[in-house]
């Protein structure tokens, strides 16, 4: 759940969420069918995958989930994509990449696309979801926070990103933030450290943080943290 480069030999990103009759994964890196299986998470009552942006380690799990629905869940339920502009031709990208021809496949179950726009509030089904652009890699992009009010909570997911003033209006009071925080002190490019989060946590006042996506550097340096941080597996009560 943490890092392209598996830091701690942690999963890569995926967080499943169930809430008043909804149930979805944010982001689904590359090794999150083995993590949802680990974990005994069913796949098939999983309506939607949202994506932050499209690098692997939040991306790169997508063709497995779907094979997988396809050959070994017998998936009948529709599957909804939801995530930045494009993401329809990144699908395709990926499926061919991972198993050339599957973009063209007709799947046994209905799989449809939603692109989100960006700062308007975008309802899906019980969820209503506004992304945010943040500062991360628009190659891969554009990179997405989304803010996501769900049966009276706020959930806020930074995605990847350096710190940007986007993330006070996207996490402002939400009942829980999940936070990238991939560096203690060190600055580096496109995503947080410890110490620029404690700087301008005040701002965002959140009524909880969960920091995530984590290098080493983080992570041989926990006890110090003064915040939750995620382990792969962890359950929260929001």
């Amino acid at each position: 759940m943490r890092r392209r480069f598996g830091s701690g030999g942690r999963f890569n990103t995926c967080f499943h969420v169930t809430a008043q009759g909804t149930n979805f994964l944010i982001d689904c890196g590359a090794t999150s069918l083995v993590g949802l299986k680990r974990l005994a998470i069913e796949r098939n009552p999983i309506d939607m995958i949202l994506f932050s942006h499209f690098h692997h380690d939040h991306f790169g799990g997508l063709p497995f989930f779907v094979e997988d629905a396809q050959l070994i869940a017998k998936r009948e339920r529709p599957l909804l994509l939801a995530g930045p502009p494009g993401l329809p031709a990144r699908y395709a990208t990926m499926m061919d990449a991972a198993f050339p021809g599957s973009s063209q496949m007709q799947w046994r179950f209905p799989l449809s696309f939603r692109e989100l726009a960006i700062g308007e509030r975008n309802q899906i089904g019980p969820a209503a979801i506004t992304p945010f652009h943040v500062r991360h890699d628009d190659r891969a992009g554009p990179c997405l926070a989304h803010r996501i009010e769900i049966g009276g909570k706020v959930i806020t997911y930074s995605g990847d990103t350096e710190w940007t003033d986007t993330l006070i209006d996207a996490a402002r009071g939400a009942d829980l933030f999940i936070c990238e925080c991939y560096m203690r002190d060190k600055p580096w490019k496109g995503h947080l450290s410890l110490s620029v989060i404690r700087q301008k946590l005040e701002a965002i006042a959140p009524k909880r943080i969960i920091l995530t996506h984590m290098s080493d550097d983080m992570l041989n340096h926990l006890v110090d943290v003064p915040f939750e941080t995620a382990e792969d597996g962890m359950i929260v009560e929001v």
